[in-house]
């Protein structure tokens, strides 16, 4: 039930443009902050490579090198005192042919990840809220 809805959250917010950022740092520091998102991204990482539906999309990633630009943009998102230099979300995976599917099980390891951190509900809530408007430049087929 719980994933239903978040599922059904993500999906309306997927109507939103371009990545949207929190209004001020609660969400950061809600994360645990610097250290918090990237001890949750680096857990995160290892789960995507090692996960039997979309770990072939990370064949090619070192896990520290995407543990650490997932932990430059979660905090960057999350209102952290950061900005994001990495690559542009539409950019990064126009070859990778992404579908829905694909998507929505990243959002299960994302939130699996989070669940496996105690991150509350809420807080997750929060942070998918943020990054959805990403779907449209992430998921190409």
């Amino acid at each position: 039930m719980r994933r239903h809805f978040l599922a059904l959250l993500a999906a309306g917010l997927l109507c939103a443009g371009g990545a949207a950022r929190a209004a001020d740092d609660q969400l950061f520091r809600a994360l645990g902050g610097q250290r918090g998102i990237a001890g949750l991204m680096a857990d995160f990482a290892l789960r995507l490579k090692q996960d039997p539906v979309i770990g072939h999309y990370f064949d090619h990633t070192i896990a520290q090198g995407l543990a650490d630009s997932l932990t430059e943009q979660i905090a960057a998102v999350s209102g952290g005192p950061v900005v994001y230099r990495g690559a542009r979300m539409d950019k990064a995976h126009a070859d990778l042919g992404i579908g829905r599917a694909d998507f929505n099980r990243l959002v299960e390891v994302l939130q699996d990840t989070m669940d496996a951190h105690g991150v509350p509900f809420h807080t997750q809530n929060e942070l998918l809220a943020l990054l959805a408007p990403m779907y449209r430049q992430i998921v190409t087929r």
